[in-house]
């Protein structure tokens, strides 16, 4: 915590002041209900441990950015990379999340620790994550034709009608949300709590549905501030993208964590 007698103390993060310990907490199985307005706390603490270090933050960002825009440039293998990847990196930035929760400075080492942490099961989680999105795709072909994504992938353009158009996007979505509630809180459940794969995805997947209603706040006040920030050029991601990371991050703690 900051020197509460010193005036010029940077601000502390409000998912610091939930535990003063150093401990990472007991984890509640499966997670536990939070009010609605949880939803919005989760930004307002994700953007305190931003401010915390924000210089650090943007880098990590930058640095993200280079290797999954270098990732992207090489066929298939690179897809690949991304998606077992991601986990890994993401794992990294929440024990970060946990430096500055513990008022120790985040740096652009925590980007990479999951590698030295927890590198396997945060790979599997990538992996499992990867084999998810290609059921999704294998789900919605069987509705709207393998020929219309056969298509899409060789380039050219199939003929769809706008109905055809809607109920491949609602399949896809109503899929894809399922699978984003199992990996939004898996990597710190991995990297903090030892869990693992499959147990870590299905406990995110069992805490984001006991918290519909925050996770919609959340969403709602997402949406707008996204639009915000993408309408300088986009320069407002700089903050905003930390800023998601780090409320995935304090959500966890609010929804997963039972504290002394």
């Amino acid at each position: 915590m900051a020197d509460q007698n010193n005036p010029y103390a940077a601000p502390s993060a409000h998912v610091a002041d939930v535990s003063q310990s150093i401990d990472d907490g007991e984890l509640i199985e499966g997670g536990q209900a939070v009010p609605a307005g949880n939803g919005w706390q989760w930004i307002a603490d994700g953007f305190a441990l931003f401010k915390m270090n924000p210089g650090i933050w943007i880098l990590n960002l930058i640095i993200l950015m280079v290797i999954f825009v270098g990732l992207a440039l090489i066929p298939f293998i690179g897809t690949l990379a991304t998606y077992i990847l991601f986990p890994i990196l993401t794992g990294g930035l929440m024990l970060g999340c946990r430096a500055l929760e513990r008022n120790e400075p985040l740096e652009v080492g925590h980007l990479f620790a999951g590698f030295r942490e927890k590198a396997g099961p945060l790979a599997v989680v990538g992996v499992l994550y990867l084999v998810g999105l290609i059921a999704v795709v294998l789900i919605t072909s069987l509705f709207v034709g393998f020929g219309v994504f056969g298509a899409m992938f060789m380039g050219s353009k199939p003929a769809m009608s706008v109905t055809m158009i809607l109920l491949m996007f609602l399949i896809i979505l109503g899929l894809s949300i399922p699978l984003l509630m199992a990996i939004w809180f898996a990597p710190a459940l991995v990297v903090i709590h030892d869990l693992q794969p499959m147990d870590a995805l299905k406990q995110s997947f069992t805490g984001c549905l006991k918290n519909i209603v925050p996770f919609l706040v959340y969403g709602i006040i997402g949406f707008v501030i996204s639009i915000i920030a993408s309408i300088p050029f986009g320069l407002g991601w700089f903050v905003w993208a930390p800023t998601i990371i780090a409320s995935a991050y304090a959500g966890y703690r609010d929804i997963f964590v039972r504290h002394a």
